[in-house]
Protein backbone atom coordinates (compact mmCIF):
# COMPACT_ATOMS: atom_id res chain seq x y z
CA UNK A 1 0.00 0.00 0.00
CA UNK A 2 1.39 3.19 -1.11
CA UNK A 3 0.36 6.85 -0.91
CA UNK A 4 -1.03 7.05 -4.63
CA UNK A 5 -3.15 4.00 -3.73
CA UNK A 6 -4.66 5.16 -0.56
CA UNK A 7 -5.74 8.40 -2.42
CA UNK A 8 -7.29 6.00 -4.90
CA UNK A 9 -9.48 4.52 -1.37
CA UNK A 10 -10.24 8.02 -0.22
CA UNK A 11 -11.65 8.79 -3.71
CA UNK A 12 -13.48 5.80 -3.61
CA UNK A 13 -14.82 6.23 0.56
CA UNK A 14 -15.28 9.97 -0.62
CA UNK A 15 -17.86 9.43 -3.14
CA UNK A 16 -21.03 8.22 -0.98
CA UNK A 17 -20.27 10.73 1.35
CA UNK A 18 -20.49 13.10 -1.00
CA UNK A 19 -24.22 11.65 -2.16
CA UNK A 20 -24.97 11.97 1.68
CA UNK A 21 -23.93 15.47 1.89
CA UNK A 22 -25.84 17.05 -1.48
CA UNK A 23 -28.85 14.93 -0.51
CA UNK A 24 -28.96 16.90 3.01
CA UNK A 25 -30.91 20.33 2.53
CA UNK A 26 -28.69 23.22 3.75
CA UNK A 27 -25.56 25.46 3.17
CA UNK A 28 -23.37 24.06 5.04
CA UNK A 29 -23.73 20.24 4.07
CA UNK A 30 -23.30 21.17 0.36
CA UNK A 31 -20.40 23.48 0.86
CA UNK A 32 -18.92 20.29 3.24
CA UNK A 33 -20.17 18.51 -0.61
CA UNK A 34 -18.11 21.01 -2.91
CA UNK A 35 -14.47 20.70 -0.79
CA UNK A 36 -14.88 17.49 -0.08
CA UNK A 37 -15.64 16.89 -4.04
CA UNK A 38 -12.81 19.61 -5.16
CA UNK A 39 -10.26 17.37 -2.98
CA UNK A 40 -11.34 14.27 -4.62
CA UNK A 41 -10.47 15.66 -7.69
CA UNK A 42 -7.12 16.77 -6.64
CA UNK A 43 -6.28 13.67 -4.89
CA UNK A 44 -6.88 11.99 -8.43
CA UNK A 45 -4.16 14.48 -10.04
CA UNK A 46 -1.66 13.78 -6.88
CA UNK A 47 -2.04 10.45 -6.75
CA UNK A 48 -1.20 9.86 -10.92
CA UNK A 49 1.66 12.52 -10.27
CA UNK A 50 3.06 10.35 -7.18
CA UNK A 51 2.97 7.16 -8.49
CA UNK A 52 5.04 8.06 -11.77
CA UNK A 53 7.30 10.55 -10.73
CA UNK A 54 8.42 8.06 -7.45
CA UNK A 55 8.12 4.69 -9.64
CA UNK A 56 4.75 4.00 -7.66
CA UNK A 57 2.86 2.24 -10.25
CA UNK A 58 0.95 -0.85 -8.81
CA UNK A 59 -1.88 -2.95 -10.58
CA UNK A 60 -4.31 -2.37 -8.01
CA UNK A 61 -3.56 1.45 -8.96
CA UNK A 62 -3.83 1.31 -12.94
CA UNK A 63 -7.02 -0.94 -12.13
CA UNK A 64 -8.71 0.98 -9.41
CA UNK A 65 -7.54 4.67 -10.46
CA UNK A 66 -10.85 5.28 -13.20
CA UNK A 67 -12.95 3.10 -11.25
CA UNK A 68 -12.38 5.86 -8.23
CA UNK A 69 -13.41 8.86 -10.94
CA UNK A 70 -16.29 7.06 -12.49
CA UNK A 71 -17.65 6.11 -9.09
CA UNK A 72 -16.86 10.12 -7.70
CA UNK A 73 -18.46 11.25 -11.09
CA UNK A 74 -21.18 8.81 -10.93
CA UNK A 75 -22.70 9.41 -7.34
CA UNK A 76 -22.20 13.49 -7.71
CA UNK A 77 -24.33 12.92 -10.88
CA UNK A 78 -26.72 10.68 -9.76
CA UNK A 79 -27.16 13.09 -6.56
CA UNK A 80 -27.67 16.22 -9.33
CA UNK A 81 -30.68 14.58 -11.31
CA UNK A 82 -32.23 13.31 -7.68
CA UNK A 83 -31.93 17.29 -6.79
CA UNK A 84 -33.00 17.94 -10.22
CA UNK A 85 -30.61 20.19 -11.04
CA UNK A 86 -29.32 18.73 -14.32
CA UNK A 87 -31.15 16.56 -16.66
CA UNK A 88 -31.31 12.60 -15.89
CA UNK A 89 -30.93 11.88 -19.84
CA UNK A 90 -27.24 13.61 -19.80
CA UNK A 91 -26.38 11.68 -17.01
CA UNK A 92 -27.54 8.24 -18.44
CA UNK A 93 -25.53 8.99 -21.29
CA UNK A 94 -22.47 9.73 -19.02
CA UNK A 95 -22.69 6.67 -16.94
CA UNK A 96 -23.57 4.77 -19.56
CA UNK A 97 -20.58 5.00 -21.57
CA UNK A 98 -18.66 4.78 -18.32
CA UNK A 99 -19.49 1.48 -17.65
CA UNK A 100 -19.59 0.32 -20.98
CA UNK A 101 -15.58 1.09 -21.35
CA UNK A 102 -14.99 -0.06 -17.81
CA UNK A 103 -16.40 -3.30 -18.58
CA UNK A 104 -14.35 -3.61 -21.62
CA UNK A 105 -11.75 -2.86 -20.02
CA UNK A 106 -11.88 -5.34 -16.89
CA UNK A 107 -12.44 -7.99 -19.80
CA UNK A 108 -9.43 -7.21 -21.67
CA UNK A 109 -7.84 -6.87 -18.36
CA UNK A 110 -8.50 -10.24 -17.27
CA UNK A 111 -6.80 -11.62 -20.74
CA UNK A 112 -3.92 -10.06 -19.11
CA UNK A 113 -3.89 -7.24 -22.11
CA UNK A 114 -4.26 -3.41 -20.97
CA UNK A 115 -6.78 -0.17 -22.67
CA UNK A 116 -4.60 3.09 -22.36
CA UNK A 117 -6.39 5.90 -21.43
CA UNK A 118 -6.29 8.82 -24.09
CA UNK A 119 -5.45 12.44 -23.96
CA UNK A 120 -9.37 12.87 -25.19
CA UNK A 121 -10.22 10.63 -21.82
CA UNK A 122 -8.33 12.69 -19.76
CA UNK A 123 -9.93 15.93 -20.98
CA UNK A 124 -13.24 13.85 -20.86
CA UNK A 125 -12.67 13.06 -16.61
CA UNK A 126 -11.67 16.94 -16.25
CA UNK A 127 -14.59 18.25 -18.32
CA UNK A 128 -16.72 16.26 -15.67
CA UNK A 129 -15.52 17.21 -12.87
CA UNK A 130 -15.17 21.33 -13.69
CA UNK A 131 -19.11 20.58 -14.80
CA UNK A 132 -19.86 19.12 -11.61
CA UNK A 133 -17.59 21.51 -9.78
CA UNK A 134 -19.35 24.70 -10.92
CA UNK A 135 -23.09 23.27 -10.54
CA UNK A 136 -22.11 22.84 -7.18
CA UNK A 137 -21.07 26.22 -6.33
CA UNK A 138 -24.16 27.54 -8.25
CA UNK A 139 -26.58 25.10 -5.82
CA UNK A 140 -23.84 26.22 -2.47
CA UNK A 141 -24.57 29.91 -3.79
CA UNK A 142 -28.48 29.21 -4.19
CA UNK A 143 -28.32 28.11 -0.81
CA UNK A 144 -26.84 31.25 1.00
CA UNK A 145 -29.01 33.32 -1.22
CA UNK A 146 -26.85 35.18 -3.02
CA UNK A 147 -28.18 36.05 -6.04
CA UNK A 148 -26.32 33.62 -9.47
CA UNK A 149 -26.20 36.05 -12.04
CA UNK A 150 -22.43 36.01 -11.55
CA UNK A 151 -21.23 36.57 -15.64
CA UNK A 152 -24.44 38.71 -16.27
CA UNK A 153 -28.14 38.92 -15.85
CA UNK A 154 -28.77 36.68 -18.65
CA UNK A 155 -26.10 33.96 -18.14
CA UNK A 156 -26.18 32.15 -14.86
CA UNK A 157 -22.99 29.62 -12.94
CA UNK A 158 -25.79 27.32 -13.10
CA UNK A 159 -26.46 27.63 -16.92
CA UNK A 160 -22.70 27.35 -17.16
CA UNK A 161 -22.47 24.09 -15.52
CA UNK A 162 -25.31 22.97 -17.81
CA UNK A 163 -23.58 24.00 -20.41
CA UNK A 164 -20.13 22.70 -19.23
CA UNK A 165 -21.68 19.59 -18.62
CA UNK A 166 -23.35 19.34 -21.79
CA UNK A 167 -19.63 19.48 -22.88
CA UNK A 168 -18.59 16.84 -21.00
CA UNK A 169 -21.38 14.65 -22.07
CA UNK A 170 -20.25 15.48 -25.83
CA UNK A 171 -16.42 14.25 -24.93
CA UNK A 172 -17.03 11.51 -23.14
CA UNK A 173 -18.97 10.12 -25.93
CA UNK A 174 -16.08 11.04 -28.28
CA UNK A 175 -13.83 9.54 -25.81
CA UNK A 176 -15.32 6.27 -25.63
CA UNK A 177 -15.35 5.59 -29.32
CA UNK A 178 -11.93 6.55 -29.54
CA UNK A 179 -11.35 4.18 -26.98
CA UNK A 180 -13.20 1.44 -29.00
CA UNK A 181 -11.93 2.40 -32.29
CA UNK A 182 -8.01 2.10 -30.39
CA UNK A 183 -8.62 -1.22 -28.94
CA UNK A 184 -11.15 -2.78 -31.41
CA UNK A 185 -8.40 -5.36 -32.14
CA UNK A 186 -8.47 -5.73 -28.23
CA UNK A 187 -11.99 -6.33 -28.18
CA UNK A 188 -12.33 -8.55 -31.47
CA UNK A 189 -10.20 -10.86 -30.57
CA UNK A 190 -11.92 -10.69 -27.39
CA UNK A 191 -15.04 -11.86 -28.36
CA UNK A 192 -13.56 -14.26 -31.21
CA UNK A 193 -12.13 -16.58 -28.73
CA UNK A 194 -15.58 -16.50 -26.63
CA UNK A 195 -18.01 -17.01 -29.37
Amino acid sequence: MNLPNVLTIFRIAASPALMILLLVEGASARLAALILFVLAGLSDLLDGIIARSTDQVTGFGRFMDPIADKLLISMALISLVALRVVPAWMVLVIIGREFLIMGLRTLVAYRGEVMESSGMAKAKTFLQALAVSVILLALVLDDLSVKDMIFSPYLSLQTVGQWLLLLAMAMTVLSGLDYIYKSRWLILNLFRDNF
